[in-house]
């Protein structure tokens, strides 16, 4: 008989012993390190066609705030799929619902080690090897560390990418409804369902470009249940808000891109400590007077109006740039052949609001012909809801407590004095006001002289930051003040929170306690109901 080989020539000896490298896939879990990064921005190329892809400057930034928080799956050698984030005090973050604020636009300089909350800026899987469950070991990393740290929650926003194609047959809710009730299947809120994430809000305007999901993400929070907190702290809930008040130093100028260069040094400048709000002076645009052709005083004002659209223009580009609110003082504008006197509120996404001064002064009257205007304003921002006083309005006690009634928590009063008289008068009502209304109130003044500049030519101030008078806030009721005439800027925190606990368990109680049997304000508005206070 004859016995035929059982393997061929060229096939290995079945009694050679198997090499499991030979068969292995390895798969790794690791850091991310800076000399991923080429391969990390191919893959979130890859990932997100057509949006913008992370800079060097903010991954260098994201390994220097927070290491352990940016995290790479390896596969066979190549980085396949990765995840980022930072650590934030729940208590201070009041913008779940902006990615760019909470994430500091990718560079998390706000991380703080002292904070509660993981907050996850992104996660991504290599299309080419999606299938593999990568997302789940990326989230399951994440939640080692925040039991590891000890964090209360991990709270994300996550995309809706298969939304784009339903968009049609319903809202992004009823989509994300039947997502969360396994009804409909997409690609990323399906894994954040599978991996323990609930959904606590839908997000529009999340991410504009994002056109897969029509702009939505969702805001999804997975729970520690092992977190123990200090009980020795006492937890209170805080709305900060920060304010840099600009004191500007007139001067000279050449061109009208020189005025734009001094303020956005200001402007940076605040940005750079994390300001919400910005103020500048009252008609600080006199600089440019300078530039005109017309020298009697009535008539350069008028030719200055014609610069409002530049202004305008200026100081929506510098809000949306430094992502910063800026109340951009006053400038002359005509309307309907009527020069007013008119502050302007530069939102930082863009939108803008306007405030005509109430009460001209005396001499803006003589020299200009401004005339006043007949609406008082309270505004929304992202910061609580603000007013305008021009400053001599802040004089008059009517209008305070008219935009205080109307909800105002912080009033803004932008001003030009010339001499310390002026000064004086503005800042000791702003002071008022602020303990009258229980609201804060910030000021900011020029400084400096315009030789040959008619009623415009010295210049008294100090900008300053001021709280009511009570336990709770600023000795002397002054949160921060410049040293006076000189350029420079104020920068402080006001709690929004603090202000409304105090209206209502204060010392005084300046709102309760009014005797509203006997007196009130009423503002009159043309064509709508009387607003009574």
């Amino acid at each position: 008989m004859t016995h035929l080989p059982t393997t061929s020539p060229d096939e290995p000896d079945s009694t050679d012993p198997i090499q499991l490298a030979d068969f292995e896939k390895k798969i790794i879990l690791r850091p991310l390190e800076i000399e991923d990064f080429d391969a990390l921005i191919a893959m979130q190329a890859a990932c997100f066609p057509g949006m913008e892809t992370w800079g060097i400057e903010q991954i260098q930034s994201q390994l220097k705030m927070f290491p352990a928080g940016q995290m790479v799956v390896v596969y066979q050698g190549e980085v396949v799929a990765s995840a980022g984030s930072l650590i934030v005090d729940s208590d201070v973050v009041a913008d779940w619902h902006d990615w760019r604020i909470v994430a500091d636009a990718g560079y998390i300089r706000n991380h703080t080690d002292s904070g509660d909350t993981l907050y996850g800026i992104e996660i991504m899987v290599h299309p080419r090897f999606r299938g593999l469950r990568l997302a789940r070991r990326l989230y399951e990393a994440r939640k080692d560390l925040v039991r590891q740290l000890d964090l209360a929650r991990i709270i994300i926003g996550g995309r809706i990418p298969g939304y784009g194609e339903k968009a049609d047959e319903m809202s992004a809710r009823e989509y994300v409804e039947r997502v969360t009730e396994r009804g409909l299947y997409d690609p990323v809120l399906t894994t954040q369902v599978a991996n323990g994430f609930v959904l606590r809000q839908l997000i529009p305007d999340y991410f504009p470009s994002d056109h897969a999901s029509r702009g939505y993400a969702t805001h999804l929070e997975w729970t520690n249940l092992e977190y123990v907190a200090d009980k020795n702290r006492r937890w209170a809930h805080v709305a900060p808000a920060r304010i840099a008040a600009v004191q500007y130093l007139m001067r000279h100028l050449d061109s009208w891109e020189e005025f734009c260069q001094q303020c956005e040094y200001f402007i940076d400048a605040a940005a750079d400590a994390k300001s919400d709000f910005v103020l500048f002076p009252e008609l600080m645009t006199t600089q440019l007077l300078a530039l005109q052709t017309v020298k009697r005083p009535a008539g350069a004002v008028r030719e200055l109006a014609e610069w409002t659209p530049q202004y305008l223009d200026f100081f929506t580009r510098m809000s949306i740039k430094y992502n910063v609110n800026i109340i951009g003082g006053s400038q002359f504008t005509l309307t309907d052949d009527r020069l007013q006197n008119v502050a302007y509120l530069f939102r930082r996404d863009g939108t803008i609001e306007r405030q005509a001064k109430i009460h001209p002064t005396p001499a803006e009257v003589r020299w200009w012909g401004v005339e006043g205007g007949d609406e008082i304003h309270v505004f929304e921002t992202d910061r609580g809801k603000v007013a305008i006083l021009v400053c001599y309005d802040v004089e008059f006690p009517e209008i305070a407590r008219i935009a205080a009634g109307m909800g105002a928590q912080i009033l803004f009063v932008p001003f030009n004095t010339d001499n310390r008289e002026g000064y004086l008068r503005v800042r000791y009502c702003a002071q008022a006001r602020a303990i009258e209304n229980s609201v804060y109130v910030a000021i900011s003044g020029c400084a400096g002289n315009l030789p040959f500049v008619d009623n415009a030519d010295t210049h008294y101030a100090q900008s300053g930051i001021y709280t009511p008078l009570d336990y709770a806030f600023a000795r002397d009721g002054i949160a921060g003040e410049c040293t006076p005439n000189i350029e420079t800027l104020v920068i402080h925190d006001v709690d929004l929170e603090v202000l409304r606990r105090q209206s209502h368990q204060g010392t005084i109680k300046v709102w309760e306690d009014r005797r509203s049997d006997l007196y009130s304000v009423t503002y009159r508005r043309e064509g709508q109901d009387d607003v009574v206070i």
